[in-house]
């Protein structure tokens, strides 16, 4: 068994964003991902057949769902259904915004 720490290593690069998988078996994903800037490519969604549970440990974000936007800032959580289409419409571009999504 190893400590590890979520906000060690964080990667500043605003031509690409980080997906590190935390842990993972059959039935659950756990992610740690870091945005620098980065939003969801014009007209793609994510419609996943998993529950993600989000949760935004820093930063800032704007999650687009079909009939609405969702603003995220540090601390905010939110569970979205499995089928549910959504995109990520901003994150912040000064500073890292750093998610924590558990897929179930």
């Amino acid at each position: 068994m190893q400590v590890k720490n979520i906000f060690e290593n964080i990667k500043i690069d605003k031509s690409v964003e980080e997906f590190i998988t935390l842990n993972q078996n059959q039935n659950i994903k756990i992610e740690r991902i870091v945005s620098n800037g980065q939003k969801s490519k014009e007209n793609f969604w994510y419609e996943q057949k998993e529950n993600e549970f989000v949760l935004l440990l820093e930063g800032f974000a704007i999650l687009e769902f079909e009939d609405k936007e969702v603003i995220l800032k540090k601390g905010d959580y939110l569970n979205i259904p499995a089928y549910i289409k959504h995109r990520v419409k901003y994150t912040c571009e000064d500073n890292p915004t750093l998610w924590l999504a558990i897929f179930y």
